[in-house]
């Protein structure tokens, strides 16, 4: 069976797949983790660790001498997702309540949400979009992109914009295992290879621990809402991402459409902020759910959007299909790491 196949078929199928076949297990078999207990119960419930070993993994990967417009156009993208993610939050913290809306289509909406919807990019998916419909450079991108990884920036936004207060132990806490992993892969090549392996076949691990705090039955309950964070990602996001990526990175507009997602790792973030934060506490089951919600719309529609994106810019261009796809090949590990 080509199951691998199968599965890389599908934008961010990698993290996503996983994700669903972990919400399905939450849904319809809550206690099994504690049934089985051991080390199943630790896949299920192993959201943090995991994502701990995979965020060190990551810091690791990024080389600081990485091609500068490898490095331009990836922090383009971070820097324009970070800024917008900040004035989203800054405008939504004016007019939606600190525990957020009640009542109403956006009930369950909040500040929370929105912050941790939007100022994260799904690396997996971007890559796989950008595989195939850019170029080697703007695949290469998501080097950066897991600085966004992990709770570090959604506190960042919050502290900056007044919403929430850290102490600033939470913040070393939050960036550690990035700074560490990040310290010793520009120390040594062997060992940034060496944790560079272990950065993809760890994703469905945290994908499956992640859907496992997800419940389908919320995701219905609040799926307008969820629907509607998920499609105002890509509106909010998505055009500054396009005019930054053409304007100032010098592609056509495409990485920045393929930028304007919710990472899958975006779920956990409310429950994290919510363990340092009580008053947060409260919101974080609807807010989980959107999140869940805003990850899946957006891995639906940014690849369907970025096909009509860069097929329209070849028509407009002249640009043939085939002449554009011999530009292209799909990055390897090494084509990261200049």
């Amino acid at each position: 069976m080509k199951i691998k196949k199968a599965i890389d078929r599908i934008p961010g199928g990698l993290m996503l797949v996983p994700l669903l076949l972990g919400a399905c297990v939450h849904t319809f078999a809550p206690g099994a983790g504690k049934y089985f207990g051991s080390f199943t119960n630790g896949l299920i419930s192993g959201t943090v660790p995991i994502l701990a070993v995979w965020f060190f993994c990551m810091g690791a990967t990024i080389d600081l001498r990485a091609t500068g417009t490898v490095l331009r156009k990836s922090g383009t993208l971070l820097v324009t997702k970070m800024l917008v993610a900040w004035v989203a939050t800054i405008i939504a913290a004016h007019f939606i309540p600190i525990d957020g809306i009640k009542s109403g289509v956006f009930a369950g909406l909040s500040v929370l949400a929105i912050t941790t919807s939007m100022d994260m990019t799904n690396g997996g998916l971007y890559a796989a979009v950008m595989q195939q419909y850019g170029s080697r450079e703007e695949a290469g991108a998501f080097v950066l992109m897991s600085v966004e990884s992990g709770p570090l920036v959604s506190m960042l936004i919050l502290g900056a914009t007044g919403v929430a207060f850290f102490e600033p132990r939470l913040f070393v806490g939050a960036v550690l295992p990035f700074l560490v992993g990040f310290t010793l892969g520009n120390l040594d090549g062997d060992l940034r290879e060496l944790f560079g392996r272990c950065v993809h076949p760890l994703i469905p691990f945290f994908g499956f621990a992640l859907g496992n705090g997800i419940d389908l039955h919320v995701i219905v309950t609040s799926g307008l809402p969820g629907i509607i964070l998920g499609l105002g990602v890509i509106v909010v996001t998505g055009i500054p991402l396009i005019f930054a990526d053409r304007w100032i990175a010098g592609g056509n507009g495409a990485a920045g459409l393929a930028a304007s997602s919710t990472a899958g790792a975006a779920v956990a973030n409310p429950a994290i902020i919510g363990e340092m934060i009580p008053r947060f506490k409260p919101l974080v089951p609807a807010a989980t759910a959107m999140v869940a919600t805003a990850c899946l719309v957006t891995a639906i529609l940014v690849p369907i959007l970025t096909a009509l994106w860069v097929r329209r810019y070849r028509a407009r261009h002249g640009v043939e299909e085939t002449q554009a796809n011999e530009t292209v090949r799909p990055i390897g590990e090494r084509d990261v790491h200049a």
